[in-house]
């Protein structure tokens, strides 16, 4: 990982790229400082600027501070936070008033207070959803161009099938439903079930490129999910056959017994560190999801976290554990299943009041790919 800093106060003569960001060096000569005010429209006669309107053309120069700040982004998004204590009474409520027939999927939205209640988005790319299902109901299937995956919160006996393969949910559990998957729920327990769902969403809504199909229940092969059989074991594939590619999401359901049974081991040897795995996909290596990435943290009772600020937006969800965390100056106080988001380049500091195990959701895979994830210093 590069600690790298860019310069975008200033334009360059002569740049060269590391790890995919064009950075200044120090020989390189700087020119052309760019002007901190630059011309509004009421500097423009009222009559050029009609002429504009009705040509459907408008002036760069007034608005360009809004889309290209000086030295870090502006975020529309602010901190926030969901308490489950107060949301899970209205889950429980909606399923009262509204059949799951009635919803397709019987979901409340966490809204990024920066946008507003009602906002399909809690950060700028990530988009979250506490999802309820009682016993002996099923949502029906269908497939989506925006991928999506579920941090399982509450309850037993509940499924999601994915492509014909059967995942059981259990409280922890990561569960993927990658873009363009046919998926569909179902419920075989005697209890609710409630889990977060994290969509990368927006960026379909922006690209105008989201949109579902639908399809009766799917078939369910008789077999138990990969997580399993396959990769019961981490760093141990099935043999490669010749001519025989995996699947592209070879594995779709992360056991959160496994996952806190890794932290706990690591954290024995980490050096007062926190303690931090990615989930990745084990024929690749790489990240789970092309634009969304997952992160499971532990903390001790006492610890404390001051990461670098980031280029990327994120949600955390508390699975277990309480303490305080404070994004760019609001302080948090959170316990077990709740949820709170950081807008980019935040300035976050966690404090663990008890043991305390966290999954981030995040959107790096996204910004590795367009080549600029970044890292300051405090």
């Amino acid at each position: 990982m590069h600690m790298i800093s860019i310069h975008t106060k200033y334009y360059n003569t002569s740049r060269k790229v590391i790890a995919g960001f064009w950075i200044r060096s120090a020989e390189t000569p700087m020119r052309g400082k760019m002007s901190e005010k630059l011309g509004t429209l009421e500097d423009l006669p009222e009559d050029y600027r009609e002429d504009m309107t009705n040509a459907g053309v408008a002036p760069l120069w007034p608005m360009m501070r809004n889309v290209l700040p000086h030295g870090a982004p502006n975020p529309v998004t602010k901190p926030g936070y969901w308490k489950y204590d107060t949301l899970r009474p209205l889950l429980l409520r909606a399923g009262e008033l509204t059949p799951v027939e009635k919803a397709e999927r019987r979901v409340l939205v966490l809204s990024d207070p920066g946008r507003g209640t009602g906002a399909m988005q809690a950060t700028s790319s990530i988009y979250l959803g506490m999802q309820l299902l009682l016993p002996g109901e099923s949502a029906p299937a269908h497939r989506h161009t925006p991928a999506a995956a579920r941090i399982i919160v509450e309850g037993k006996g509940a499924y999601t099938v994915v492509e014909g393969e059967k995942l059981p949910m259990e409280e922890g559990d990561l569960v993927l439903t990658p873009g363009g998957e046919w998926h569909d729920h179902g419920h075989q327990g005697d209890e609710p079930v409630i889990w977060l769902d994290a969509l990368d969403l927006p960026l379909f809504v922006y690209l105008e490129g989201s949109y579902a199909e639908e399809a009766p229940l799917q078939a369910q092969r008789n077999r138990p999910d990969a997580s399993q059989i396959e990769y019961v074991s981490s760093g141990l594939v099935p043999s490669r056959k010749r001519g025989i590619q995996s699947r592209r999401y070879p594995m779709m359901r992360y056991p959160w017994t496994r996952t806190k049974a890794a932290l706990r081991q690591q954290m024995k040897y980490n050096n007062d560190q926190v303690a931090e795995i990615d989930y990745v996909n084990p024929e690749t290596g790489e990240d789970v999801l092309p634009i969304m990435g997952f992160t499971a943290m532990m903390l001790n009772a006492g610890q404390a976290d001051k990461p670098p600020l980031k280029s990327t937006s994120c949600a955390f969800h508390v699975i277990s554990g309480s303490g305080t965390t404070v994004v760019n100056g609001e302080e948090i106080s959170w316990t077990a299943k709740d949820t709170f988001t950081a807008p980019v380049f935040s300035e976050i500091s966690h404090d663990a009041t008890s043991e305390a195990f966290l999954i981030c959701v995040h959107d790096r895979p996204l910004q590795d790919r367009l080549g600029y994830y970044e890292e300051r210093q405090r």
